[in-house]
């Protein structure tokens, strides 16, 4: 059996928020240490750091939450799966809810958001929307 290591990411994230937690411990690769430099950068976490464990590392996300306590990621979707790889042309690259979140992807430029894959006009692997 293979796991879904970007859908276990997603879902620790989303477990970790409706438990109200501020911070949620992933383990780490490159492709989810790129994913959690997006959220940061795009204001959806508050920070990520690296936890060196003699293994392959860990991700420690810390989670962000509006003045009511409301966590600020509302969505976490999985879109190409491994049994079922969704990828999508520069033309055709989906918006998340009309451009109001995001659409993480993994390109040959490595990983980034919809709006960067359109800017650089590349398409590649639609990972996940956030919103």
């Amino acid at each position: 059996m293979h796991s879904d290591t970007i859908s276990d990411f997603l879902t620790r994230i989303r477990n970790a928020q409706q438990a109200g937690h501020r911070r949620v411990d992933i383990p780490a690769s490159k492709v989810k240490r790129a994913m959690a430099k997006i959220l940061v950068d795009k204001g959806y976490i508050t920070k990520f750091i690296d936890i060196e464990d003699n293994k392959q590392g860990i991700l420690r996300l810390f989670l962000k939450y509006d003045a009511y306590g409301h966590p600020v990621i509302k969505e976490l979707k999985r879109i190409s799966k491994p049994g079922l790889r969704k990828y999508s042309s520069t033309e055709v690259i989906p918006r998340s809810y009309n451009g109001l979140g995001i659409v993480i992807m993994s390109t040959s430029q490595g990983v980034m958001t919809d709006k960067e894959a359109r800017k650089l006009k590349i398409g590649g692997e639609v990972l996940c929307s956030v919103y």
